[in-house]
């Protein structure tokens, strides 16, 4: 089988210093029509030099050809895909930028009156409106900057309405399969976490869960569907013995992308979830932001929402600060209004019926991966999955391979690298995401170079232990870098 390398990635590029040859020069002027004068009579002999030394001296299509070139060791979503899995990285519509980029909307201030962002408040409730839907839920926060924030602000609330009840409990459970911010947001909001065991099936044990459930137990974090791909059947059962016990189900809206049009939290028993908006609603992702974690939540926890809240007078829309219950604010203004823009310009595009095609495009891609990929890498979860699937490198470890070995060598293939040993409940783990943005044609031409390095680590291991081969830099030392960081350049 023959595969095809995607170059999307070129890496053997000289430095501009390379390139440089006496005498050539990036610019032609036309001859003085003034009197010349003396450079350092008008600017000070400081600050005059005749030449610099070293300066390279290039032609104009030289240096644009140098310079484009660079910015392709930048991967980007407009390159090729990301199968990163459980941070979905897709393409995002256009047509959320050119909305975005709107004079009124680009243009507008969070200290401009409320008469004068009436258009803006009513992005705000639309989205607020539609998300409320999607969910299933009663109200929400715009607030949250982003998923773990939004995880910290959800906490909060159970944490408010359960001392509202005299008790605000002591415990978090956070399941082994969920995302690791899960349990730091706990810690942080003051709870101790208690870890629950996935059963054989990659989902929550209920036995396990209704042992652990008593009255300390303020709420289960779960992340549906989770990090393993697998989507929680018994959600509403386990949703029950939270309950019954007084206790909240908080749900991690991360993976949202493989429910929405399908499923709504709030039918299956969820009381306070976030939303990644720049995940799931399309907002360009990584590089530390920004981003967008609204907190949608049943109608017992509305009151202790972040103020203020945007409430509608007379006709007009206003923001009201007098909520005594409220845990009061969690970021400044109202969140951030870019990402906000692009969620609504997303949803309001693709209508009810998109949305739902979108979710099972994801599902179709990842499963089709599934499918595809089990007869050449280990499923520890051999189930139908979600929106990503994860494998672990059992099968390719006997040669001395590791899941970071097939990941560099999936470099040389012109593909960015999948999720790599996460999550930590499968040895070795390979987390793949396709999402619902990438073709048939994509997918396969992945699907082949990952076959094709399976086949490699039979033949010749030591091929892949080595890799990336067409990187300019090759592969490092990792620990060291890790424990002995240098920070500071030296020239």
């Amino acid at each position: 089988m023959i595969t095809k390398v995607r170059p999307h990635v070129t890496q053997n590029e000289d430095l501009i210093f390379e390139k440089s040859s006496p005498g050539k020069i990036g610019y032609q002027l036309p001859p003085l029509d003034v009197p010349e004068v003396d450079p350092a009579e008008v600017l000070g002999a400081q600050n005059v030099r005749s030449e610099i030394e070293g300066f390279p001296e290039v032609s104009e299509v030289e240096v644009v050809r140098h310079f484009t070139r660079l910015s392709t060791w930048n991967y980007a979503i407009d390159l090729g895909m990301y199968p990163l899995g459980s941070c979905t990285m897709k393409y995002n519509p256009r047509i959320n930028e050119a909305v975005v980029r709107l004079e009124g909307l680009a243009w507008s201030h969070p200290y401009q009156p409320e008469s004068l962002s009436q258009g803006a408040m009513e992005v705000f409730a639309r989205l607020e409106s539609a998300l409320c839907e999607i969910t299933g839920l009663d109200a929400i926060t715009l607030q949250p900057a982003a998923g773990a924030h939004g995880e910290l602000t959800g906490i909060l609330l159970i944490h408010a309405l359960l001392e509202s009840q005299g008790n605000p409990r002591k415990k978090i459970l956070v399941p082994d399969s969920a995302h690791g911010t899960n349990p730091a947001t706990a810690g942080i909001a003051g709870y101790a976490v208690q870890n629950i065991k996935s059963n054989q099936q990659g989902m929550i044990d209920l036995e396990e869960l209704a042992c652990h459930v008593d009255s300390d137990v303020a709420a289960l974090m779960v992340t549906n569907p989770n990090t393993l791909g697998v989507f929680e059947e018994n959600i509403a059962r386990a949703a029950d013995i939270l309950h019954e016990k007084g206790a909240l189900i908080y749900m991690d809206g991360a993976n949202m992308n493989a429910l929405v049009g399908i499923a709504r939290p709030g039918d299956f028993g969820v009381d306070v979830m976030h939303l990644n908006l720049h995940k799931t609603f399309s907002t360009p992702h990584g590089g530390g932001g920004p981003g967008g974690g609204p907190v949608a939540v049943k109608k017992s926890l509305e009151r202790f929402l972040p103020v203020p809240r945007l409430v509608k007078r007379d006709g007009l829309w206003s923001w009201n600060h007098d909520a005594p219950e409220s845990i009061g604010r969690v970021r400044a203004f109202y969140g951030n209004f870019g990402v906000l823009v692009r969620a609504l310009a997303y949803i309001l595009a693709h209508g009810g019926p998109g949305l739902r095609n979108a979710t099972v495009d994801a599902v179709l891609n990842a499963n089709y991966i599934r499918r595809k990929l089990s007869p050449y890498f280990d499923l520890p979860y051999d189930r139908p999955n979600m929106h990503e699937v994860v494998f672990s490198d059992d099968r390719q470890s006997p040669k001395g391979v590791r899941t970071g070995d097939i990941a560099k060598r999936l470099i040389d293939y012109g593909f960015h690298p999948y999720t790599v040993s996460f999550p930590l409940i499968v040895h070795g783990a390979l987390m793949i995401e396709p999402t619902e943005t990438e073709s048939k044609q994509e997918l396969d031409l992945f699907i082949d170079a990952m076959i094709s390095i399976a086949k490699e680590v039979d033949e010749q291991p030591e091929k892949v232990q080595n890799a990336p081969h067409s990187t300019r830099t090759t592969r490092v030392d990792e620990v060291t870098a890790a424990r002995k960081p240098i920070v500071r350049w030296k020239p």
